[in-house]
């Protein structure tokens, strides 16, 4: 059963038009699929100069890795703020997504990680075709990353 708006809302940092997926449409332990139609939206908060850059596609899939990490986490479980360490690979197919006249459909699939870094792919379409894609490293918990160089230092 489809994961709605409301659910988003109340397991992602992300509120208001900042919340930029409409639902979950599909997950496993491994992936994610989330549908969006907020790219055609004036209100949309990342847009500049009355358009919506390709780019920005990469905040929708970083939403999506963050609800699948709200997913992974388990009801009783505090949710972990999530960060983009890095993109690779980014591949953008068009120049823009607000003159997109279908439903966004982004997908992200875990290829790797331990209990504080994950390597997701990604991929954002519409009606089939590919509009970006890419590869982006999450940290769960900078703040352990910075005491493990502390504990080499010495």
């Amino acid at each position: 059963m489809p994961l709605d708006r409301a659910w988003l809302l109340a397991h992602l940092p992300h509120q208001g038009s900042m919340c930029l997926l409409d639902a979950v449409t599909d997950w496993d332990v491994l992936r994610i699929r989330c549908t969006a139609t907020s790219h055609r939206g004036a209100d949309n908060p990342l847009r500049a100069h009355d358009r919506l850059g390709a780019a920005c596609g990469i905040e929708y899939a970083a939403q999506a890795m963050a609800a699948h990490g709200a997913l992974l986490a388990g009801a009783d479980d505090a949710p972990r703020a999530g960060y983009l360490a890095s993109v690779r690979s980014v591949k953008l197919h068009v120049a823009r997504l607000d003159d997109i006249a279908d439903d966004l459909d982004v997908e992200a699939e875990r290829l790797s990680g331990d209990g504080n870094t994950i390597l997701y792919g990604f991929r954002v379409s519409a009606a089939g075709r590919e509009l970006l894609s890419g590869r982006a490293a999450v940290i769960l918990d900078a703040a352990l990353l910075d005491a493990g160089k502390q504990g080499d230092q010495t």
